[in-house]
């Protein structure tokens, strides 16, 4: 596979060329950008995947939803509804997509949810249907359609940017120039040790501009698993998992249940993975195979919102993430875009 990827490095020089000029356009003037009144805050990042969006997004929201009426926007990604859709009860992870369905799980009683591949559209839908304080784009870095006020760019600590490179040969989606129309650089997935010296490392290495700030966030996984009942994480020492993943990285999630020593059988599957029903029987079969009865499957719970109802025995681990000591900071910075 890295063998292919270096073959086609010729294909990313020439995305790069039709990124940069289409950025160019857009930053002068010839594509038009639409700009709100109201405040829309952009989420995204420059690679394909992995870095958490969602759980920034759902940080924004619990920091926000006390004060201000928040809507999230999102394209939807493999649902396979048209147009603008506001999520409701009885939606599925077809009708709105798996992240979507997931916020409004979590928070419908405090936020609207809906989804739109015309962000433009969507907004004026939400504006019109809804009314808004503030609009939380989700994965809409490249959407350039729309004119946020503010924009959070999210890279992985040991997957910067600035160490990647466009596609097919690496994993970004443009130039790591693009990093500069971002208001705040978040370094997501760091690890609980990461020292003073070492964000000094990575700041010269994102060389950060004078309108920028960065932070830095790790993930914690949540204690209590849910699925038919709640279940904490530390009785699972002597059960045997199946894990069902279909999200861009599972590594950490892996090295997680294996450093609490939980028996673990993997199934991997690609990034948003409509689930067959050939899938669901592999799950099953491989469930069926465990002779033990201390037993059950596992999933993320982004996948959850998927399988949810088809398999018997899932249950799902949720994440957050946490900034380090420049928490303070980070939310004076979003809720100061917002007021002013």
């Amino acid at each position: 596979m890295k063998v292919l990827r270096y073959l086609l490095f010729p294909l990313a020089i020439l995305y790069d060329l039709i990124t940069t000029i289409r950025n160019y356009l857009y930053d002068i003037g010839v594509f038009k950008s639409t700009s709100f009144e109201l405040p829309v805050i952009a989420v995204g990042n420059l690679t394909t995947g992995g870095t958490g969006k969602t759980p920034q997004i759902e940080y924004l929201i619990r920091l926000l939803k006390e004060d201000y009426k928040v809507a999230v926007l999102s394209r939807g990604y493999k649902r396979k509804s048209k147009g603008f859709l506001i999520a409701k009860e009885n939606h599925s992870a077809d009708d709105v997509g798996d992240e979507p369905l997931q916020f409004f799980s979590k928070f419908k009683d405090a936020i609207t949810v809906a989804v739109d591949a015309d962000r433009t559209h969507g907004i004026r839908s939400l504006i019109t249907k809804v009314n808004p304080d503030v609009v939380l784009l989700d994965d809409a870095y490249q959407h350039r359609k729309v004119k946020a006020g503010f924009y959070i760019v999210l890279t992985k600590y040991n997957d910067l940017y600035k160490d990647d490179f466009l596609l097919p040969t690496g994993n970004l989606r443009e130039s790591s120039r693009g990093s500069n129309r971002a208001n705040l650089i978040v370094v997501t997935k760091c690890p609980e040790s990461l020292s003073l010296e070492e964000k000094d490392k990575i700041k010269a290495k994102l060389n950060i501009k004078k309108h920028q700030k960065i932070f830095f966030s790790a993930i914690d996984y949540d204690e209590n698993l849910k699925g038919e009942k709640i279940i904490n994480i530390g009785t699972l020492e002597n059960k045997e998992i199946v894990l069902v993943t279909g999200i861009a990285n599972p590594t950490p999630l892996l090295n997680y249940l294996r450093e609490k020593d939980i028996d673990v059988k993997h199934l991997n599957f690609p990034d948003h993975h409509n689930f067959t029903a050939s899938d669901i029987l592999k799950i099953k079969k491989s469930y069926e195979e465990i002779e033990s009865k201390e037993k059950l499957i596992l999933t993320t719970e982004k996948d959850y919102m998927r399988l949810e109802g088809k398999i018997k025995d899932l249950y799902y681990i949720s994440i957050k993430n946490h900034f380090f000591e420049e928490e303070q900071a980070f939310n004076r910075c979003i809720k100061c875009f917002i007021t002013v």
